[in-house]
């Protein structure tokens, strides 16, 4: 396995060491870094230089603790799905400020970093994008890099967008720190159908310039034709929905089915759970590859495994999440006739509830998790039990378990982190072409070939009305793509927040009773209090720092 690393050492990281450096009075040339001038003239530097723009920096504490922070959050401490209803980060870590509603420009916890690194990379691709000409690149070469430099620029402002709305559209103005200071429309904000239309067009020129297929070992991991596509996809089918009304169904089915129609991707038959740790599976259209003793993430099964196995609880999964789980026969637990038990709940449910979550009980490592009281030795009575679930779950997605728990860096965090991939791009499909044309066949299609993967079975959908459609699809995505970062955008732009985030964070309690069947009494419990959503919250603040740095020019989210 390859892996995207970074090879010059951090300093290739700062465009700070682009720029003009004062020397001191003996003149010496720092030696720790590598130059601009470098960079301009090497084509081997020029290479590093873009490969190491797939990466970003460390802004907040715990971000890229073992390697530098891709896209979005990956494998960090505190992940993006724990500022959701999917779970919370037992150690806070800057996650509860989203949770209970306290997130201001002042005081933007993980969320904090999003608008600083994205418009760095930026810079830093400008930068590349100024100096190719003068390389001595053959043709060829020259295309597919500037295709790589402008899809990393597209991605990073389809990152501002979902964020922040309408963005700063900085062109290529900007190359380095001092570039057009004095520039006014440095501060100016597109509105939220320029800044789509814009990122749209430099993924319609990557497109035309990328690869399908990445041959080379040096060229994995990086950007192709699918992964622009994949781009294009997701942002249309941002653009067309309640919150953004700014594009078209028709539009967002067309980008979905450009990605159909290469032939390349399909779902991995080979297993829900395998898939996530498969770097080379059939289904992954983009990832961030990773290399043990090399560049590695965070162990995750350290950071999110029970206590009982002396590993730190981190992401636990909250009951709302079990609770969009249907059961195996497709009826959502709600459904009288649907089998379900509340004092058993977690037999005969979608098997993608098993290869996503550790529940009461369930098989762990040679034995079980045992959440229960008394005695459990994953509860607050067992082992380690400062790192405890506050929901009594744990987190079972993305887990090797042939990495040891026990002091794992040396032989773990190898798993790739997966950007994009088809059962998404089948999801868009569905939810776009449901929306303008009402659920044809294609919609059915779409959506019962991410249902029947080998390894989840579920009853194909039929039947349905545009509305019920409409709520199957909302639901598939839910769990299909559960901890993958899309849980936080969904239903802000379906505009559900106010339902979904609205309402208490909650676990589970498991008491030993052997009158039940299962053997415990099981009640619902607030895991997390103060949960709450405002309708400002659609949108991140933009840091007050960058208020303040622009001189009050940059104009600022609406409630913040």
């Amino acid at each position: 396995m390859k892996n995207i690393k970074y090879i010059i050492g951090s300093a290739m990281l700062f465009m700070a060491s682009l720029t003009a450096c004062k020397k001191d009075f003996l003149n010496l040339s720092p030696t720790d870094r590598v130059t601009g001038n470098s960079i301009a003239s090497d084509t081997t530097l020029f290479e590093a230089y873009v490969t190491n723009r797939y990466l970003g920096v460390t802004l907040y504490s715990k971000e890229g603790s073992y390697s530098p922070p891709g896209f979005g959050r990956g494998f960090e401490y505190a992940m993006w799905s724990s500022v959701t209803d999917e779970s919370i980060y037992t150690n806070n870590d800057g996650s509860w400020v989203l949770q209970q509603g306290q997130l201001s420009a002042d005081n933007t916890g993980i969320a904090g970093t999003l608008w600083a690194r994205s418009y760095r990379s930026i810079r830093e691709c400008n930068y590349a994008l100024s100096i190719i000409d003068g390389l001595p690149l053959n043709a060829a070469h020259k295309n597919r890099l500037l295709g790589e430099i402008r899809f990393i620029r597209a991605f990073r402002y389809h990152d501002l967008i979902r964020n922040y709305g309408g963005v700063v559209l900085i062109g290529d103005k900007v190359t380095d720190l001092n570039s057009n200071l004095q520039d006014p429309s440095l501060f100016k904000r597109s509105t939220i159908a320029e800044s789509i239309n814009y990122a749209i067009a430099q993924l319609d020129d990557a497109t035309s310039k990328l690869p399908l297929n990445n041959s080379s070992a040096w060229a994995l991991g990086r950007a192709t034709k699918g992964a622009a596509l994949a781009v294009k996809s997701r942002l249309l089918l941002y653009a067309a929905s309640p919150l953004y009304d700014a594009g078209t169904w028709q539009a967002a089915a067309a980008a979905a089915k450009a990605v159909m129609d290469l032939g390349k991707y399909n779902i991995d038959q080979g297993g829900y759970a395998k898939l996530f740790l498969n770097p080379n599976s059939p289904e992954i259209i983009f990832e961030r590859l990773y290399f043990s003793n090399t560049a590695i993430h965070l162990p995750i099964e350290r950071a999110n495994g029970p206590n009982g196995y002396d590993a730190w609880g981190g992401n636990t999964p909250l009951q709302n999440l079990v609770d969009a789980y249907p059961m195996a026969n497709g009826k959502p637990i709600t459904d009288a006739s649907s089998g379900y038990d509340p004092q058993n709940p977690y037999v005969n449910r979608d098997p993608r509830f098993y290869a996503t979550i550790l529940y009461n009980k369930a098989p762990y490592r040679g034995s079980t998790v045992d959440i229960y009281l008394p005695g459990g030795k994953d509860s607050n009575q067992g082992p380690s039990n400062w790192n405890t679930s506050l929901t009594g779950y744990y987190l079972r997605k993305f887990m090797n378990d042939s990495y040891p728990i026990v002091n794992p860096a040396s032989v773990a965090g190898a798993q790739p982190w997966i950007y994009f991939r088809y059962a998404e791009i089948l999801l868009n499909y569905a939810e776009a072409q449901n929306e303008a044309e009402g659920p044809d066949q294609s919609v059915y299609q779409a959506i019962n070939t991410v249902r029947s993967r080998a390894s989840v079975l579920m009853p194909p959908l039929s039947g349905l009305s545009q509305s019920e459609m409409r709520t199957a699809i909302q639901n598939e995505r839910q769990i299909e793509l559960a901890f993958e970062e899309h849980r936080f955008y969904d239903v802000r732009r379906w505009k559900i927040a106010p339902q979904t985030e609205n309402v208490p964070a909650y676990g589970i309690s498991a008491t030993v009773n052997s009158a039940n069947p299962s053997g415990y009494t099981y009640a619902k419990k607030v895991a997390l209090t103060g949960r709450t959503f405002k309708d400002q919250e659609y949108w991140l603040p933009i840091p007050l720092t960058e208020i303040q740095a622009s001189n009050g020019q940059l104009k600022q989210n609406a409630g913040y």
